[in-house]
């Protein structure tokens, strides 16, 4: 399955040998309420591999993730990627009235993923959240919905590409254990995680960092606003 571009500067080719880069970001700037917050961003990732991106808060890192996931329209520069994408953003995106369960079967037919009994099964055991997988959203702490939006990456195919914000906030050291597990298998498979965090995830030997620094001092306002 290869994707579909849904954003200027972002292109979906054939996918690349597993020596190549599946993503490559190619000068890539990026606005927020009308003020470039970074500009001249490159990077590339091959596929196996973690790109873990930092920098200190409002400098850009969801922006970019929200970019390279087709939400955000790109201000200049290229960004190509050869595998699907999954996007999981630091708000979970779950319905509160829905059970967990329901939320992940919801989320599969909705991007034409496997669901069977069996399928959610094993994505709720990946974060161990089988427990208060009936319980309306609404009813759950935040760790536990943080989980339950996390268990939709295992109902995604192997070879995709992870976009995620923020994905161990709110876990437990139990939770976070998991999620590096999942992590871990993911990239063993082929798949790629292009995610920001201030904490580590996964697998340091296969990370790759890339920093983002403040540039608000520097940046443009295009709207004529006061900052």
């Amino acid at each position: 399955m290869s994707m579909t571009a849904t954003s200027p500067g972002i292109e979906a080719t054939a996918p690349a040998t597993p020596a190549g880069p599946c993503l490559i970001l190619d000068d890539v700037a990026v606005m927020r309420g009308g003020r470039l917050i970074q500009t001249g961003v490159s990077h590339s990732l091959p596929a196996g591999h973690i790109t873990l991106v930092t920098g200190p808060n409002g400098c850009g890192k969801s922006s970019l993730i929200r970019a390279i996931a087709g939400r955000l329209p790109l201000f200049n520069g290229r960004i190509q990627c050869d595998l699907p994408m999954v996007y999981i953003g630091h708000t979970d995106g779950l319905s509160p009235a829905l059970s967990g369960r329901t939320n992940l079967a919801n989320w599969a037919a909705l991007y034409g993923y496997t669901y069977d009994v069996g399928a959610i099964a094993a994505a709720l055991t990946a974060l161990d959240a089988t427990r208060f997988a009936d319980v309306p959203i609404g009813h759950l702490s935040r760790g536990q919905r943080r989980r339950m939006s996390l268990a939709r990456l295992a109902l995604a195919p192997a070879s995709t590409l992870w976009l995620l914000d923020e994905p161990n906030v709110g876990l437990d050291t139990a939770s976070v254990a998991l999620l590096d597990a999942m992590i871990g298998t993911h990239l063993d498979g082929g798949g790629m995680v292009f995610a920001a965090s201030h904490l580590p995830l996964g697998p340091d030997m296969m990370t790759r960092n890339l920093v983002l620094r403040d540039n608000s001092d520097h940046n443009s306002d295009l709207t004529g606003a006061k900052a």
